[in-house]
């Protein structure tokens, strides 16, 4: 496997979560090598989760990667290589698998298919970056993408990708079910992702300020690293929003359960996303999502989710106070959104890649699990 990151040595910090669910259940069945470009600042090598965790560092990452790779394979050849994020992690993978003559799977996992060149987000708003997405995409014994939307951005490049789910692991991330909420206090909302510019916090905190001169009584909290040096606490300020709001910053996962269990509503407000696993952690809590019409929230709304245009504040806004004022949907939407992601978890992700391993390397015909 070959990944940006997200693999630290303490399974805690700088990690994605889904990723290594993903890496354990591969790992008990497979010799798994985890090639990572940007870990840490020197190279390294370490075990985790039973896979072997090879960290290049950032210096001429690829094609020293590149090279790991054919050292490696010598040492004890590879079946297949897998990456995650179609550049610059696909680019080396299916470069590999072409040298090595060994099928690789590209995943698209976030903003690699498009351009939004108003925020420098997303991989093709250069021609560099277009011709390193088509080697990517072109060389690829297969592609695959987390949700429909993305699905669809590859068909629109004359590629077929197929959905796998990066879903949650109800062992750490148990089912709670959804759970009527308390008509005494304010109602609780969550916003979980990094501050920056494609999560667009702003239109978030716009639409906060709806519901409070609404006169809505509500709290939300915040949680995610600070990438944009204290720009998002500053508009909450200007726009007086202080009593309402608590930011976090960056927590630990073990700690973001809490959070989850005290909300009504996830709120999410993204520009982008590829298939957000805070959708599907938030279904696993019991809890169903307001959030723009990106991702997993596109696909399950309107029996699942509820979505509104990219930069609606105003609609935002709306929708969290009809959905605040009707228990009866919220809990109707919660069920909904819990049965889908329970029906997508860790395991059936794991499944539905080994599905597409044997297919690739044994020649077994049988699509991946519904």
């Amino acid at each position: 496997m070959v990944v940006p990151g997200g693999v630290d040595r303490s399974g805690e910090f700088r990690v994605i979560p889904c990723l290594l669910w993903l890496i354990e259940r591969l790992a008990r069945e497979h010799d798994v090598h985890v090639f990572t470009l940007y870990q840490e600042p020197v190279p390294s090598r370490y075990e985790l989760l039973g896979a072997t965790i090879q960290n290049i560092g950032p210096r001429y990452a690829r094609i020293r990667t590149l090279k790991a790779l054919v050292t490696e394979h010598r040492r004890a050849a590879f079946d297949i290589l897998h990456a995650f994020w179609a550049t610059p992690q696909g680019t080396v993978a299916v470069m590999a698998g072409r040298l090595l003559r060994r099928p690789s799977i590209v995943h698209v996992a976030g903003g690699e298919l498009i351009a939004l060149p108003e925020i420098d987000y997303g991989g093709t708003r250069s021609l560099k970056g277009r011709v390193a997405v088509r080697i990517a995409l072109q060389w690829a014994s297969c592609v695959t993408a987390a949700s429909p939307p993305i699905v669809a951005e590859a068909a629109a490049m004359g590629v077929v990708a197929e959905q796998i789910v990066l879903g949650v692991d109800l062992d750490k991330w148990p089912v709670l079910p959804p759970r009527p909420r308390d008509p005494s206090g304010p109602s609780r909302l969550l916003h979980v992702a990094s501050l920056n510019r494609v999560k667009d916090q702003g239109t978030l905190l716009r639409a906060m300020a709806r519901l409070r001169d609404a006169g809505e009584r509500f709290h939300l909290d915040i949680v995610g690293q600070d990438t944009l040096q204290g720009a998002v606490q500053g508009l909450a300020h200007s726009l007086d929003l202080d009593e309402f709001l608590t930011f976090h910053g960056f927590l630990p996962h073990s700690q973001l359960r809490p959070l989850f269990e005290a909300a009504d509503i996830l709120v999410m407000c993204s520009l982008h996303e590829g298939g957000e696993v805070v959708t599907l952690e938030a279904a696993v809590a019991g809890i169903p999502v307001v959030g723009t019409r990106v991702g997993h929230t596109a696909t399950w709304a309107p029996d699942a989710a509820v979505a509104v245009p990219v930069g609606d504040d105003a609609g935002l806004a709306r929708e969290i106070t009809r959905l605040l004022h009707d228990e009866p949907t919220r809990l109707r939407l919660a069920r909904e959104a819990q049965r889908r992601a329970v029906a997508n978890d860790a395991d059936a992700t794991a499944e539905c890649v080994n599905a597409i391993y044997r297919r690739l390397t044994l020649g077994d015909g049988h699509p991946c699990p519904s």
